[in-house]
C-alpha cells in the first residue's frame, strides 16, 4: 500500500506544483462549464416568451424547433433551430480554443467535450428548471464547427428528411446514426470520438419517447 501511496502523492503533487499543467486543467473546466451554460439557453422557451406564448403548455410541450412550429409557425421555428444551433457551435469553438492554448486535452477531445456539455445544457438547462429540448440542433451546431461540410450536409439531410418525411424524430434519429461515422471519415479519433458518441447517446435517450410512439404508429408529424 504504501509505494501506491507515495505514487499518488508524487502525480498530484506535479499536478498541483506546476502552474502550467494546473492552468491546463483549469481551462478544461471553464471549457466545460461555459458550454453547458451556453447550452442551457434555451430558444425554444425564449422566442415564444417573447410572443407571449408558455411553450411547456403548447403542443406536445417539447421546447424544441418542431413543437414551436406547430405553435407559433415557421418564422419562431427557424429562429428556434438557428440559435439552438449555434450554441453547439459556439460551445465547440470555446473548447477549440482552449485546447489550442496549452490546455490538458487536445484541440479535438477539448472541441467535442465542450459539444457534448452544450447538448447536455440543451437538455438538462439549468436556466429553466431542467426542463429542454432534444439536443439534435445543437448536436448539429458544434459539428458545423468541428467538420465544417459534414455539418452543413448533416444540418441538409435533417431539414430534406423533415420536410419530406414530415417526422422530425426519424430526421433526428437518422442524423445522430451518422454523427460519429461521419466525424470519422472526417478525421476525428481517440477521445473526440467517445464525446461525440457520447452525445449521439444523450440525444437518442432523449428521443425515448418518440421512439415508442414510432413503434405503435402514433408518432404526430411536423404539421399535427
Amino acid at each position: 500500500m504504501v509505494p501506491y501511496c507515495g505514487a499518488f502523492r508524487d502525480v498530484l503533487k506535479q499536478t498541483t506544483a506546476n502552474p502550467v499543467r494546473r492552468l491546463g486543467f483549469v481551462q478544461v473546466l471553464i471549457a466545460l462549464v461555459a458550454a453547458y451554460l451556453i447550452g442551457s439557453i434555451d430558444f425554444g422557451v425564449i422566442v415564444p416568451r417573447l410572443l407571449g406564448v408558455n411553450i411547456y403548455q403548447s403542443g406536445s410541450g417539447n421546447p424544441g424547433t418542431s413543437n414551436v412550429l406547430r405553435a407559433l409557425g415557421k418564422g419562431p421555428a427557424a429562429l428556434v433551430m438557428v440559435g439552438d444551433a449555434l450554441k453547439g457551435t459556439v460551445a465547440a469553438a470555446i473548447g477549440g480554443y482552449l485546447g489550442g492554448v496549452g490546455a490538458a486535452w487536445s484541440v479535438d477531445t477539448l472541441a467535442a467535450a465542450g459539444a457534448f456539455a452544450a447538448v447536455l445544457g440543451h437538455i438538462l438547462p439549468v436556466w429553466h428548471r431542467f426542463r429542454g429540448g432534444r439536443g439534435v440542433a445543437t448536436a448539429i451546431g458544434a459539428v458545423v464547427y468541428l467538420a465544417p461540410l459534414f455539418g452543413l450536409a448533416l444540418a441538409a439531410a435533417w431539414l430534406a428528411m423533415t420536410l419530406v418525411g414530415k417526422l422530425a424524430s426519424v430526421a433526428s434519429l437518422v442524423t445522430m446514426a451518422l454523427y460519429v461515422p461521419g466525424l470519422a471519415l472526417f478525421g476525428y479519433r481517440g477521445w473526440s470520438l467517445v464525446w461525440a458518441g457520447a452525445i449521439v447517446v444523450v440525444v437518442v435517450a432523449r428521443h425515448r419517447a418518440n421512439v415508442g410512439r414510432l413503434l405503435r404508429g402514433e408518432e404526430r408529424n411536423v404539421a399535427q
